[in-house]
């Protein structure tokens, strides 16, 4: 049952404290309208790698009051600044490095549900480190299964994070079965998809031989209120509101197809509680919402009331020209849907980072 964390994060409340500590929580970190189902999971250890990322931190405070969330992370990208996740009673933030295999497993002892969000993305990062980019997506899976398998007698669910780049370049609803395209070796934005690719077989070798009750999901271009990463829609906003001209790379006709947080949120929890989830790989995107990214930064600018002028720079690297999903798959056997449609979710974006921008000023 879901007990108070231990360690630096540890808070001891008494009944009618934890009470007003969650309501204030609660008021704080929720918009009212985000999440679109009930959390059917109810006295588990959730581990998440990556714990106190962007959407792993979304993640635990859907579970986290009906459930003990771990959360291992190095804090490299802290979405939990600002936040009271940290001082919530069920909750445990372990710093630690996905490399660190004895740490890893640790810390990984007892859970019940896995979830392993941790890993080098972002175009940029990955052209700037492509041999990091590579050990820590493919050592560091390597190493959270093993620390799933050490505490195999507990744990009911793994959930391994793939990326929607292992399609390559043109993706037009495409479906979890399709052969996986890679681009041109020596392109370093490639090594991502490779290391993802990677974890993904990884993954399922050991449900296959091990018994692992394990998931892959291709989460596809995921955007929201608490994004602390690279992005196309973090870097429009933030220059829309600084009243900045938005820089587009490339001529602007690349597609996204662009996942709300708790939409990606709710596709995780699904996939950690359907008994036919296991051995399988889900898409979990909105195909409703893609748009050229020219289209991206008009939006942007109309809902901003931004005064600066759309810019375009040359592009410099490998990019992928159209990315679009079919979910049927996860329609079907998750009972799984995108609710927040594109606009919705920018206007939601867009009133975060403006109240996180008068908060620094």
């Amino acid at each position: 049952m879901p007990r108070a964390a231990t360690g630096a994060t540890t808070c001891a409340a008494s009944a009618s404290a934890r009470r007003a500590l969650t309501s204030s929580f609660t008021r704080k970190i929720v918009c009212p309208g985000d999440y679109t189902r009930r959390v059917a999971l109810e006295g588990k250890r959730i581990f998440i790698s990556g714990g106190a990322g962007f959407i792993g931190t979304t993640l635990a405070r859907e579970l986290v009051e009906r459930n003990e969330v771990v959360a291992f992370d190095n804090l490299h990208r802290d979405a939990l600044a600002g936040t009271d996740l940290a001082e919530h009673p069920n909750y445990e933030l372990i710093q630690g490095d996905v490399l660190d295999a004895d740490s890893f497993r640790d810390a990984a002892h007892g859970a019940t549900h896995f979830v392993h969000c941790a890993a080098i993305a972002g175009v940029d990062t990955v052209l700037a480190s492509p041999v990091r980019t590579m050990r820590v997506n493919v050592i560091g899976t390597y190493n959270a299964l093993e620390a799933a398998v050490a505490t195999i007698d507990t744990i009911e669910r793994f959930v391994d994070f793939s990326t929607s780049e292992v399609f390559g370049t043109h993706a037009f609803r495409v479906e979890e079965g399709q052969v996986s395209t890679i681009g041109s070796v020596g392109e370093a934005r490639w090594t991502y998809a490779v290391s993802k690719l990677a974890g993904e077989h990884m993954t399922h070798a050991y449900h296959d031989e091990l018994g692992l009750p394990a998931v892959t999901l291709h989460p596809f271009n995921v955007y929201g209120p608490g994004q602390i990463g690279g992005g196309a829609i973090r870097a429009f906003i933030e220059t829309a509101l600084a009243g900045r001209d938005l820089t587009i790379h490339g001529d602007g006709s690349q597609i996204r197809a662009w996942t709300y947080v708790t939409d990606m949120v709710a596709g995780v929890l699904a996939t950690l509680e359907h008994p036919s989830a296991p051995g399988q790989a889900f898409n979990i995107g909105n195909p409703r919402s893609a748009v050229t990214i020219y289209d991206l930064a008009q939006r942007v600018k109309r809902l901003t009331n931004a005064p600066g002028e759309i810019l375009f720079q040359p592009l410099h690297y490998a990019d992928v020209e159209l990315r679009i999903p079919n979910v049927e798959k996860a329609r079907t056997v998750l009972g799984w849907e995108p609710r927040v449609e594109l606009d919705e979710g920018l206007e939601r974006t867009i009133a975060w980072y403006r109240a996180r921008a008068l908060a620094s000023a």
